[in-house]
């Protein structure tokens, strides 16, 4: 056996295997988000009615944001299951719905065919949207009670993810 040949190969190849072992179960794709743990950047938002909802005034309540559009097929698809969870935690979760690049009067026609249990938002000059990181649509960011953001969920949400972190934020009580 000749030994120098298997040192050369061991000292060529086990870089290789140290890089992919130490990367396994790391996505590639995955953009870090700075807002984890940190406060929520304050908004002063208007709803469809004309009516003023500040990140401040709903300190003390979690609140589940969700950035969606008209045009944004995913965001139809997820509307109905967050309506259905704002009904599941009303009075104990805000839900707030921020209309993302897309003309008012478009959300009211869309909103006039669907369920509507929570404030729907404009955010006219995407402030707000600049603001929280938004890369598109639909994106869902969760907010502790004391106004840290707690989870950004980029695309759409399911049930078990909302019940996941809806149940973390309120301290695990179940529904």
């Amino acid at each position: 056996m000749n030994w120098k040949i298997i040192a050369i190969g061991l000292v060529v190849t086990a870089p290789l295997f140290a890089v992919l072992a130490f990367s396994f179960g790391n996505d590639p794709h995955a953009v870090p988000f700075m807002l984890q743990g940190k406060d929520a950047p304050s908004f002063k938002l208007t709803t469809l009615t004309g009516e003023e909802i500040t990140l401040d005034e709903l300190r003390g309540k979690p609140v589940v944001m969700n950035f969606w559009s008209t045009w944004c097929e995913p965001c139809k698809y997820e509307h109905e299951l967050l309506q259905q969870a704002s009904l599941h935690y009303k009075d104990r979760v805000q839900f707030i719905g921020v209309i993302y690049e897309d003309e008012a009067q478009k959300a009211r026609d869309y909103l006039k065919t669907k369920s509507n249990f929570y404030p729907q938002t404009t955010d006219p000059e995407s402030l707000t949207a600049l603001d929280y990181g938004i890369s598109g649509v639909p994106e869902s960011f969760f907010i502790s009670s004391d106004g840290k953001v707690f989870h950004k969920e980029a695309g759409v949400v399911s049930g078990p993810l909302i019940l996941d972190k809806v149940q973390a934020m309120l301290g695990g009580k179940v529904p």
